[in-house]
C-alpha cells in the first residue's frame, strides 16, 4: 500500500467570493434537511427507538436541527455483542486494509467539506472558519492515523540474536467505548473513533447530545465506505442510563473519553473496578480539559501578545479545552497591554454563526447558566473591565467578558469556565508569572510572550502543560505537527495526532522462533 506523504488539509479562504457562495449554498441545503430523525446503528443495521432527543441550534434555540434515537440498556447489550462478534474478524484484517477505510472516509469528507461545515455551524454554533478548521482536522486525523497504522503494522525492529528469529507485533485490545465531546463535533469524534478501529478494535460510539446530528452524519460516511457491520456501533443515549453500563461492562476493554474532569474521573474509577470473569485491566484514554493561560513579560511584543490573548480566549466563545482563559502579565506592561486587549476585544462582533460573526453563542442552557454564574462570581471578586452582558431570548449569547486585577486565588483563575471569560492577573516577575500559571490542578495548554531567550527556555522547563506555545496563541494544534494532550487533571497525556497515539489501542506481543 503506497500512500503519499502526510500533509495537513488546507483551510478554505472565505474572503474568496466563490467559497462564500458555496458556503451559503451549503447552509441552505442543510436548512432544508432540518428536523429529520436519525436512528441508532448497531451491527450494521439502523434501529429506531421510541425515545428521541432533539438537537437544537444554540443561536436560535427554538430551531430543531434533528431528532436522534436514544439507546437504552437493551440496545447497549446488542451493541456490545455485535462489537464482540465483529472483533473476531476485524482483528485479523491487516493494518493496511483497515487504513484504506480511513483514506476513503477522508476523501468523502473532503468532497462534502462545506456541507459538513454547515451542519456544525447550525448545530454547534461555530463560525465559518472554526467549522472549516474542524472538518479539516477530521480529515487530518483520518489521513494521519491511516499512515501511522501502516507503520505500526510492520511491528518493531528488535536487536538480532544468533539462532533465533524475534519479532514484535501489535495486537488490538478488543471492544472499546468512545465518548467524544461536543465542541469539536467531527474532528475529535472522528479521531477518537478511527484511531481505535484502524488498530483492529471495535467500538460503541456514544456522541455528545449537543452534537449528535453531526455524529450521525459521520456514521453515514462510515456506511458509505461499507465499513463491516459491528465495527462501529452508534449508541447515542442518556449518560445516566447507559454511561455506567458501557464503561463498567465486563466485555469492555478500553474507554476513550474527552470531556469534563468530573466525568473523566468517574469513568476512570468505574473502569478500574474488576468484575467477576473480567480477564484484563481496562485501559482509559482521557482528555479532561484545562485552565489554560498565557504569561507575558515586559520584553514582549505587546501587539502580538494582545492578539494572541484575545484569539485564545474568545475563539469559538472560549469553548475549547485549549482556550486561554487567563492572562498573567508583568506589572511593568500590565496597563498598556490591558488597554490593547480591551481594544482587540471591543472590535469583536457577536451574532449568528451562519452569518459568520466572530463571536456566537455558547452551546446550550446549561453552559449559559454556568458561565453567567461565573460572571457573577467575577463581579464579586474582581474588577469587570468589559462585557458581562448575556441574552438568551433567542440564542445563548454571552458577551466576551474580561475581569482585571485578579489574584491567583480568585475562583475564576482556578476553575475551568468553558466560555468567553478572560481573567487578567498582574505579577511582579516572570518567575512569579510561571508560578501563577502552574497554580492549578490542570496541565493542558499554555503560552508565553517574551523576547528573552533565557525566559523562553525557563518556560520550557518549568511550565506544567502538555502543549506550550511560545510567542503565539495557545489554541489551534495541528495533527502531526503539535500532538495534543495534557497531564495532571487534564488527562492521561495521550497525544492525539502524534506518532505514538495508536499505541493506546494495541498490546505488544513478541514471538521468538529458534532455528
Amino acid at each position: 500500500m503506497n500512500l503519499t506523504p502526510y500533509q495537513n488539509e488546507p483551510y478554505l479562504d472565505y474572503t474568496a467570493p466563490d467559497n462564500k457562495e458555496k458556503m451559503r449554498q451549503a447552509l441552505e441545503k442543510v436548512r432544508n434537511q432540518l428536523g429529520q430523525t436519525y436512528p441508532l446503528w448497531i451491527d450494521g443495521k439502523e434501529l429506531r427507538s421510541d425515545k428521541v432527543e432533539q438537537s437544537v441550534n444554540p443561536a436560535r434555540h427554538k430551531e430543531v436541527i434533528g431528532y436522534v434515537s436514544q439507546a437504552d440498556a437493551s440496545a447497549v447489550e446488542k451493541a456490545i455483542q455485535a462489537a464482540s462478534s465483529a472483533f473476531e474478524t476485524w482483528r485479523h484484517t491487516s493494518f493496511e486494509e483497515r487504513a484504506l477505510y480511513l483514506v476513503k472516509a477522508a476523501a468523502i469528507m473532503r468532497r462534502r467539506k462545506q456541507e459538513l461545515c454547515a451542519w456544525q455551524i447550525l448545530e454547534s454554533g461555530k463560525n465559518w472558519a472554526e467549522a472549516d478548521a474542524d472538518v479539516a482536522e477530521a480529515i487530518d486525523f483520518l489521513e494521519f492515523y491511516a499512515r501511522q497504522a501502516v507503520r505500526l503494522g510492520k511491528g518493531q525492529k528488535l536487536h538480532p540474536y544468533p539462532g533465533e528469529d524475534n519479532r514484535l507485533e501489535y495486537l488490538p485490545l478488543g471492544v472499546g467505548i468512545v465518548i467524544p465531546p461536543w465542541n469539536f463535533p467531527l474532528a475529535i469524534l472522528a479521531g477518537m473513533t478511527t484511531s481505535a478501529i484502524v488498530t483492529g478494535n471495535t467500538v460503541l460510539l456514544k456522541p455528545a447530545p449537543q452534537s449528535s446530528v453531526m455524529a450521525a452524519k459521520f456514521i453515514e460516511i462510515l456506511q458509505e465506505i461499507h465499513l463491516p457491520q459491528g465495527v462501529v456501533n452508534f449508541v447515542p443515549g442518556p449518560p445516566e442510563e447507559i454511561g455506567d453500563l458501557m464503561v463498567g461492562h465486563r466485555d469492555t476493554r478500553f474507554i476513550s473519553f474527552t470531556g469534563s474532569k468530573a466525568t473523566g474521573l468517574h469513568i476512570d474509577e468505574l473502569a478500574h473496578r474488576k468484575l467477576d470473569g473480567q480477564r484484563w485491566l481496562k485501559r482509559v484514554i482521557a482528555e479532561m480539559g484545562g485552565k489554560d493561560g498565557i504569561v507575558v513579560d515586559e520584553t514582549a511584543d505587546l501587539d502580538a501578545a494582545a492578539e494572541g490573548i484575545v484569539k485564545s480566549a474568545f475563539g469559538f466563545q472560549g469553548q475549547k479545552c485549549s482556550a486561554g482563559s487567563r492572562a498573567i502579565i508583568h506589572e511593568k506592561i500590565y496597563d498598556e497591554l490591558v488597554k490593547k486587549v480591551l481594544e482587540e476585544t471591543k472590535a469583536l462582533k457577536m451574532g449568528a454563526p451562519a452569518d459568520n460573526y466572530p463571536v456566537g453563542p455558547v452551546i446550550d442552557r446549561k453552559a449559559f447558566d454556568k458561565v453567567t454564574g461565573y460572571i457573577e462570581i467575577g463581579n464579586q471578586e474582581n474588577t469587570l473591565l468589559l462585557g458581562g452582558h448575556a441574552d438568551d431570548s433567542e440564542g445563548y449569547y454571552i458577551q466576551p467578558t474580561i475581569f482585571g486585577d485578579c489574584t491567583r486565588e480568585s475562583q475564576i483563575m482556578k476553575e475551568e469556565i468553558f466560555g468567553p471569560v478572560l481573567s487578567l492577573c498582574k505579577v511582579s516577575s516572570f518567575e512569579e508569572g510561571i508560578d501563577v500559571y502552574n497554580d492549578t490542578e490542570y496541565g493542558l495548554t499554555g503560552g508565553v510572550f517574551s523576547r528573552d531567550r533565557s525566559r523562553l527556555e525557563y518556560a520550557r522547563k518549568h511550565m506544567m502543560c502538555g502543549n506550550l506555545y511560545l510567542n503565539r496563541k495557545c489554541t489551534g494544534a495541528l495533527v502531526g505537527v503539535q500532538p495534543f494532550g495534557g497531564f495532571n487533571m487534564s488527562g492521561t497525556d495521550s497525544k492525539a495526532g502524534g506518532e505514538d497515539y495508536l499505541l493506546n489501542f494495541v498490546q505488544a506481543k513478541v514471538v521468538t522462533e529458534a532455528f
